[in-house]
C-alpha cells in the first residue's frame, strides 16, 4: 500500500498517509478491544462470584461499556481549584498516549507489524517505563493527600518491578540472540521437534512465570493494584478525576494490560506462531493465533483479580526486591553459562 500511495500522492505524502492509515489500523481496534476486554473482565468476575454481571444494555450486555464511555463524557470535568490545572489534565493524556505508543512495534503475524526495529524490546521496555509518569503527574498535581500517597507508592512499585523484567528479559534476548520482536518469535520454533515457545524450555519457563507476576504489578492489577486500593486510598491517583480524564486513565490501564498479555505471548508462547509445530496449523493466520494467546492471558489476569486478595506494601516490595530481583539475576546466570557451554563453546 506504501508504494501504490506513493506513486499517486508523491513519495513523502504518501508515505505519510500510508502510516497514518496503518496506525489507525491497530489504534482502532485496540481502542474496541479496550471496550470489549472491560465487559469481558467484569462477566469474568461475575461468573467467579456467581453472579450475572452486565446483561441489560444490549444483548448479552455487549454494549455496556459503551454506555459507561457515554455516560463519562457527558459528565463534567471538575478541577479542584487547588490542583495544578496544566499538571493535572496533562497526566491522563500520557497514560492513553504512551499505551498506544508501544504497540508501533508488535508484530502481529509473519511481516506483519508496523515499526520492525532491531530493538523492538528496548523501545517496549522504555516507552512501558513512561507509563508511570502519568500516575505520579497526577498524583502531585491533584495536590490531595491521597493521590499523593498513590504516587509515591506506584514510582517504587513500578521501578521495582521494571528491574527484575529487564534481567527476565535478557535471559530471552540471550537466546534468540536478538532484540527484534518479530526474531524472538521465529527462535521459538520446534521446541522437542513438535513445541512452539520459550515457555517448554526449562531455563526459560520460571522466567515466563515472573514475567506474567511481574506485568500484572507492573499494570497495577489486583492483587497488586496498591496505587488505587479504595479501602486505604479512596481511589488512588484518580481520587480527583471525572469525565473523560478519568476514563483516560481507564483505558490506558486497559491497553498496558492487553499489551501485557501479548508481551508474555510475543516473548514466552510462541507470539504469532501456532503452539503446535504441525504443517496443517500454519493454514490459520498468525494473527488469530496471538489473540487467542493474548485472550488467555487476560482470562488469567482476570481470574487472579477475582480471587486473590490485595497485597501489603511491604509484601509487594518484599517480593519485587527479594525473590524476583535475585531469581531472575540468577537465570540471567544459568542461561549465558549454559549457551556459553552448548551454543559457543567450540
Amino acid at each position: 500500500m506504501t508504494e501504490f500511495l506513493q506513486l499517486h500522492l508523491g513519495e513523502g505524502f504518501g508515505w505519510f498517509v500510508a502510516h497514518l492509515a496503518y496506525i489507525l489500523l491497530i489504534a482502532l481496534p485496540l481502542m474496541l478491544a479496550v471496550a470489549m476486554i472491560i465487559y469481558a473482565d467484569r462477566k469474568i468476575w461475575a461468573a467467579m462470584a456467581l453472579r450475572r454481571g452486565p446483561n441489560v444494555v444490549g444483548p448479552l450486555g455487549l454494549l455496556q461499556s459503551f454506555a459507561d464511555g457515554l455516560k463519562v463524557f457527558l459528565q463534567e470535568t471538575i478541577i479542584p481549584s487547588a490542583a495544578n490545572k496544566g499538571l493535572f489534565l496533562l497526566a491522563p493524556i500520557i497514560t492513553f498516549t504512551v499505551a498506544l505508543m508501544a504497540w508501533a512495534v508488535v508484530p502481529f503475524a509473519d511481516g506483519l507489524v508496523l515499526a520492525d526495529i532491531n530493538v523492538g524490546l528496548l523501545y517496549i521496555l522504555a516507552i512501558s517505563s513512561l507509563g508511570v509518569y502519568g500516575v505520579i503527574i497526577s498524583g502531585w498535581a491533584s495536590n490531595s493527600k491521597y493521590p499523593f500517597f498513590s504516587a509515591m507508592r506506584a514510582s517504587a512499585q513500578m521501578i521495582s518491578y521494571e528491574v527484575s523484567i529487564g534481567f527476565v528479559l535478557i535471559s530471552v534476548v540471550l537466546w534468540s540472540g536478538s532484540f527484534n520482536l518479530s526474531t524472538i518469535v521465529e527462535t521459538q520454533k520446534g521446541y522437542y521437534g513438535i513445541l512452539n515457545g520459550h515457555g517448554f524450555n526449562p531455563l526459560l519457563f520460571p522466567m515466563a512465570v515472573v514475567f506474567l507476576i511481574s506485568a500484572m504489578a507492573e499494570t497495577a492489577r489486583a492483587p497488586f493494584d496498591l496505587t488505587e486500593a479504595e479501602s486505604e486510598l479512596v481511589a488512588g491517583y484518580q481520587t480527583e478525576y471525572s469525565s473523560m480524564a478519568f476514563a483516560l486513565f481507564w483505558l490506558g490501564e486497559y491497553a498496558n494490560v492487553i499489551l501485557m498479555c501479548a508481551l508474555n505471548a510475543i516473548l514466552f508462547w510462541g507470539g504469532y506462531l501456532p503452539p503446535v509445530d504441525w504443517a496443517p496449523l500454519y493454514y490459520v493466520p498468525g494473527i488469530l493465533w496471538l489473540f487467542a494467546k493474548i485472550l488467555f492471558f487476560f482470562f488469567v489476569f482476570s481470574w487472579v483479580k477475582a480471587t486473590v486478595p490485595r497485597y501489603r506494601y511491604d509484601q509487594l516490595m518484599r517480593l519485587g526486591w527479594k525473590v524476583f530481583l535475585p531469581l531472575s539475576l540468577f537465570f540471567v546466570f544459568l542461561v549465558s553459562g549454559f549457551l556459553m557451554l552448548t551454543r559457543y563453546g567450540g
